[in-house]
C-alpha cells in the first residue's frame, strides 16, 4: 500500500491538477478570514471550506490515471487497493492542508469571542478547530467517493453530485460536518465550546464504511 500511495501522490504532484482546488481554498480563506477576527468563527470558515475542496481532490485522484495504467496496477495489486490508495491520497493531502490552515488561522486571528467580552484559549481553539477541519475533510472524502467513479461515471453528473453533496453535508441536520462547524460558530458567540470528538468519530466511521463499499464496487466494475 505504501508504494501505491507514493505512486498516487507522485501522479497528483506532477499533474498540477491540485492547483485549482488549492487556489479556491486560498481564495475562500482570503475572503472569509481576516486578521484580528475571532478565532473560533475563522476556524469554522476554514473547516467548512475544506469539505468541497476535499471532494474535488478525491475526484482528481480517482480519475488521474490513464486507463491503461490503472488496468496494469489493478492486475498487479487488485482494483480495490488501487482505488483505496487514490482515496487515501486525496484525504491525506486534504488533512495536511487542514493542519496548515488551522495553524495559519490561529496565528492571524484574535483569541476572543465575537463581542470581545471573553478570551479564548488558543490551545483549546486549536484542538477544536483541527477536529472540525478533519471532520469536514472526512465528509468531503465521502462526498467525493460517492460522486466519482465507479459510483458516478459521467463527468457532468459527477460535478453536480459533488456540489450538491457538499452543500447537503454542510447544512443537513445530523451531519457531523454541520455539527462541528456549528460548534465553533456557537462557541465564538458564547465563549463555551468543546472539541467535536463525537462528530469526528462519526465522520471517520462513515468515511470508512463508504470507502469499503466504493472499493468493492470498483473491484466489481473493474
Amino acid at each position: 500500500m505504501t508504494a501505491l500511495l507514493r505512486y498516487q501522490t507522485a501522479l497528483l504532484a506532477r499533474s498540477q491538477r491540485w492547483l485549482a482546488p488549492l487556489l479556491l481554498y486560498a481564495a475562500v480563506l482570503a475572503v472569509g478570514v481576516q486578521g484580528g477576527q475571532p478565532v473560533l468563527g475563522s476556524l469554522g470558515v476554514a473547516a467548512a471550506a475544506l469539505l468541497p475542496v476535499t471532494a474535488w481532490a478525491v475526484h482528481l485522484c480517482v480519475t488521474q490515471e490513464p486507463p491503461a495504467a490503472r488496468t496494469v496496477a489493478s492486475a498487479v495489486v487488485g482494483p480495490r487497493r488501487v482505488h483505496l490508495a487514490a482515496l487515501l491520497t486525496a484525504t491525506g493531502c486534504a488533512a495536511a492542508l487542514a493542519v496548515v490552515s488551522t495553524v495559519v488561522v490561529l496565528l492571524v486571528s484574535s483569541p476572543s469571542t465575537d463581542d470581545g467580552a471573553h478570551a479564548v484559549s488558543r490551545p483549546s481553539a486549536a484542538l477544536a478547530g483541527l477536529a472540525a477541519a478533519l471532520c469536514c475533510v472526512l465528509l468531503g472524502a465521502v462526498v467525493g467517493a460517492l460522486s466519482s467513479r465507479p459510483v458516478t461515471v459521467r463527468r457532468g453528473w459527477s460535478v453536480a453530485a459533488a456540489v450538491l453533496g457538499s452543500l447537503l453535508a454542510l447544512v443537513t441536520t445530523g451531519s457531523p460536518a454541520r455539527y462541528a462547524v456549528t460548534a465553533l460558530v456557537t462557541g465564538s458567540r458564547t465563549g463555551t465550546f468543546q472539541p467535536p470528538a463525537l462528530a469526528l468519530l462519526g465522520a471517520a466511521a462513515l468515511a470508512g464504511a463508504v470507502a469499503f463499499v466504493v472499493c468493492r464496487l470498483a473491484a466489481r466494475r473493474g
